[in-house]
């Protein structure tokens, strides 16, 4: 399928498809994303906005609705982690639209969540800022190349 031929009905179909299986990965993964160290497998889907940079907003929501359904602080929570989302796969869809190498997604996938997240966690918890942000970063670097693995696979089938 040619991506940039892809009509609105499409569109919007793919991103109900990426937003479920957002949700679902984290339902089934949550055991350990929501621990000390967070390896939140879902967020290397944050990287398909490389090559669809029509997935930011909807991975936003997915990532401000798993954390309504499953994460346990509320709406700091909700809030904090749609725009976590949006501006990971924002910065995704940035590199995809400058023609960066495709395993550069791993950077925003580590680094954006693991210190954004922390800003609000940390007072939270009542734990350094610095501790969580690396604490985080520990899983999310997972993730990461997860997600650059995850477009290398992808970019076989859709041309950036």
């Amino acid at each position: 399928m040619d991506i940039k031929n892809m009509s609105q009905t499409q569109k919007l179909t793919f991103s109900g498809a990426v937003m479920a299986i957002y949700i679902v990965v984290m339902y089934f993964t949550q055991s350990f994303a929501f621990g000390q160290y967070q390896v939140r497998i879902a967020t290397a889907v944050y990287s398909t906005a490389y090559l669809f940079p029509f997935l930011v907003v909807p991975l936003g929501l997915s990532n401000l609705l798993s954390n309504m359904l499953m994460g346990g602080f509320g709406i700091f929570d909700i809030v904090g982690g749609g725009l976590v989302g949006l501006l990971t796969a924002g910065s995704c869809a940035l590199l995809g639209r400058f023609h960066c190498k495709s395993w550069l997604v791993a950077v925003p996938i580590a680094l954006i969540p693991s210190f954004g997240v922390s800003t609000y966690l940390s007072g939270m918890l009542g734990i350094s800022y610095w501790a969580l942000a690396l604490s985080l970063l520990v899983g999310q670097i997972i993730s990461g190349v997860a997600g650059a693995a995850l477009i290398q696979a992808l970019a076989h089938i859709w041309k950036p």
